[in-house]
């Protein structure tokens, strides 16, 4: 979607690239508020003793250590996915805060898209584990705001070249984010693992 909602395209779709993006970032922070807090309440559905047991623990870090080892595999073949992804038509049909708040929401949403990492799982493990819809909703709230932020990348996009230089600057920052993606599950892991084993 980055490369659908920037000021050029909005402004040939007679909209404000502005209040599409806002939009967009709003249904990114709804959709992910309602994975946590849906995955938060499930959780609560279970005794905090099973949800808190050293099995439960183990088992939700060996979890997030498949899921890294699956994001770690060569050849770009990661964890599990569909091909769902946006309705490219949207843009053609509304208005641009609807596709916005539209695009945003399945954005944050995650597990109603293309998934490209195991983090996506690990929000869902980790509020379902937590039980606690507050707890649910912070971590859904990080994750839909982190994945909708690069669209403000494209505030200043006024011309095509700039529209690749924003395409070359993602490019660039791609290899550091999956280290932070994959540094984060392995942490969560390791603090699950040593959790379990009181160590």
């Amino acid at each position: 979607m980055l490369s659908s909602i920037s000021p050029l395209g909005e402004r040939a779709r007679g909209s404000r690239w502005w209040l599409t993006t806002a939009a967009y970032l709003v249904g990114s922070l709804a959709g992910g508020l309602a994975l946590g807090g849906l995955a938060a309440l499930l959780g609560g559905l279970l005794p905090d003793a099973v949800r808190g047991s050293r099995w439960a623990l183990l088992a939700a870090g060996g979890l997030l250590l498949l899921g890294l080892a699956l994001d770690l595999r060569p050849g770009g073949a990661g964890v599990p996915s569909w091909r769902r992804q946006v309705d490219e038509q949207w843009l053609t049909r509304y208005r641009g805060w609807v596709y916005g708040v539209g695009f945003g929401a399945q954005l944050g949403f995650g597990l109603v898209t293309i998934v490209t990492s195991a983090t996506t799982y690990a929000v869902v493990l980790l509020a379902t584990l937590s039980g606690r819809v507050e707890v649910g909703f912070a971590i859904g709230a990080v994750f839909g705001v982190v994945r909708a932020v690069p669209s403000l990348l494209m505030a200043r996009v006024r011309s095509r070249e700039a529209l690749h230089a924003v395409f070359g600057t993602v490019d660039r920052w791609a290899v550091p984010a999956q280290v932070v993606a994959r540094v984060a599950l392995g942490g969560a892991a390791v603090a699950l693992l040593a959790a379990a084993t009181g160590s």
